[in-house]
């Protein structure tokens, strides 16, 4: 049974849909999904933020499930969005917890509302494309989409609409589960938790609804644009956590951001995953930021 979520009205006419997760009157923490994700990514929070007091507010980013789309959105634009969303719920500093494709948005809200931000998680996070010599780093889809993107944009849309149907319906849970063993070993053995896995892959299939392909493809092409800062000009604290053995960002590209990132302690560990990490790890990642 889908949790009861909420709209915030934005001044360019949309909305953007949210729930909340832990404890509902704790320390305000919101959680920037990964791609193709949605709000419910964020449930992964939900027993561990209830123990430490922690309100866990997650949204739909523009075009995602039943947020609005918004056309010639750039990463950029995020920060505005963040403080509507913040001023609705009255809520004056907060903390951040990014998951993957998450981080961008994080960083970005910690140059733009420093005073705002106290710090910010970020795990298994996205690294920004654009500033990448070369992409080995990445996982192949990624690599891809990016060779797609840039060479046969056209085909790459055909693709994202063939992949619609396919994902969006609730059977590709079921198939997904036959695919668990092609993960690493360390995201197959924590996905085989039934709770863990509904939580992760159900996001996924919700972030076809509402606006659909326009919508992920608009989130996935912001990845591979440059964003808009420099990594160095995030000055509020950041703590990074990265598996040694997450796939879709390598651990040496994990090493490489961190370095960028002035305030920044960085948490590598062994034998973990893409996906493993934050299941696994999520209460130490929320105790360790809300130290911060």
């Amino acid at each position: 049974m889908e949790k009861d979520f909420k709209f915030v009205p934005l001044r360019s006419g949309g909305q953007l849909a949210f729930v909340e997760y832990g404890a509902p009157h704790g320390e305000p923490v919101f959680f920037f999904h990964g791609w193709p994700s949605s709000r419910t990514m964020a449930e992964l929070t939900d027993s561990a933020a209830r123990e430490l007091n922690l309100r866990i507010i997650s949204a739909d980013r523009p075009g995602i499930c039943d947020s609005s789309f918004q056309p010639n959105r750039q990463l950029i634009d995020w920060p505005d969005v963040l403080q509507q969303f913040a001023d609705h719920l009255g809520v004056e500093q907060f903390r951040l917890l990014a998951f993957s494709g998450g981080a961008p948005y994080a960083y970005v809200a910690g140059v733009k509302l420093p005073e705002r931000v106290r710090a910010m998680a970020i795990v298994s996070g996205a690294v920004p494309f654009a500033d990448l010599r070369e992409h080995t780093g990445l996982l192949p889809l990624y690599r891809w989409m990016i060779w797609f993107y840039r060479n046969q944009p056209g085909l790459l849309r055909i693709l994202f609409l063939l992949a619609r149907p396919i994902v969006s319906w609730r059977t590709s849970l079921r198939m997904a589960r036959k695919f668990l063993h092609m993960l690493p070993q360390p995201d197959a053995e924590a996905l085989q938790d039934s709770a863990a896995f509904d939580i992760c892959f159900e996001s996924q299939r919700r972030a076809w609804r509402g606006s659909g392909v326009n919508g992920v493809m608009a989130d996935a092409e912001i990845y591979g644009l440059p964003w808009g800062f420099r990594l160095e000009d995030v000055a509020v604290p950041v703590r990074l956590w990265h598996g040694k053995k997450d796939r879709a960002f390598s651990f040496r590209l994990a090493e490489e951001t961190a370095r960028r990132l002035p305030n920044c302690v960085a948490r590598y560990i062994d034998d973990e995953g893409h996906f493993s990490l934050p299941i696994r790890h999520m209460r130490e990642i929320l105790e360790d930021l809300i130290a911060v």
